[in-house]
């Protein structure tokens, strides 16, 4: 009996094995969720969590900086109200999201001039970055919904003033900080699907 006992025992450690390392190779690599990536425009009422908000957002501060600025401010909207303002005659996605983000970023920084005494007054200076790691803020914020199993869509704001000038009105962004991009999320309701977007044509190796 006790040979049965420690029989049963390792063949129950063996198939404990074997289904933690399924569950581990069953998660996404970073590669798949790269080429999963899709825009995702209609989404069911089953609201996101500030839990999984947050993580969205620890992995859009993970971007590269120029310089270690780290310019991109975030501000996340739920009220209604908001939205159907930032939406304008859009509407659609960006109101009937639960949640909806709104990639920022400041402009110009007060700063100490470069080469200038560590007693030097600091001086307002444009930040000429501010869109590329607010891009790449972005890209990494949508990566991370589609890992959470959720769906959004990257909304052009930055630099049509038709869509600036509401945003910033109605989130009451300071002068130094410039609305990039609106990205609405949640739960996709439909069975949205990545395009192919391989070409090999648009690569040249050494020179064009």
């Amino acid at each position: 009996m006790k040979l049965i006992a420690k029989l049963s025992m390792v063949a129950a450690l063996v198939c404990a094995a074997a289904c933690a390392q399924n569950s581990a190779s069953s998660e996404p690599s970073a590669l798949d969720v790269i080429m999963n990536r899709k825009s995702v425009r209609a989404y069911t009422e089953e609201p996101v969590t500030q839990a999984q908000v947050e993580t969205i957002l620890k992995a859009a501060m993970a971007a590269p900086t120029g310089m270690n600025m780290q310019p991109w401010r975030f501000v996340v909207v739920r009220d209604q109200a908001v939205k159907d303002v930032l939406a304008g005659p859009r509407g659609g996605m960006i109101a009937q999201a639960p949640v909806v983000i709104v990639v920022c970023g400041e402009t110009s920084f007060m700063r100490r001039p470069f080469g200038a005494p560590e007693d030097a007054e600091a001086v307002e200076t444009p930040n000429g970055n501010w869109t590329a790691d607010c891009a790449a803020a972005t890209e990494n914020l949508l990566l991370a919904v589609e890992a959470l199993g959720l769906g959004a869509c990257w909304t052009a704001c930055y630099p049509y003033e038709d869509r600036m000038t509401p945003t910033r009105e109605v989130l009451g962004l300071p002068d130094n900080v410039s609305p990039y991009c609106i990205v609405p999320m949640g739960y996709p309701a439909g069975d949205d699907q990545p395009k192919d977007k391989w070409k090999p044509e648009n690569i040249h190796y050494d020179k064009w």
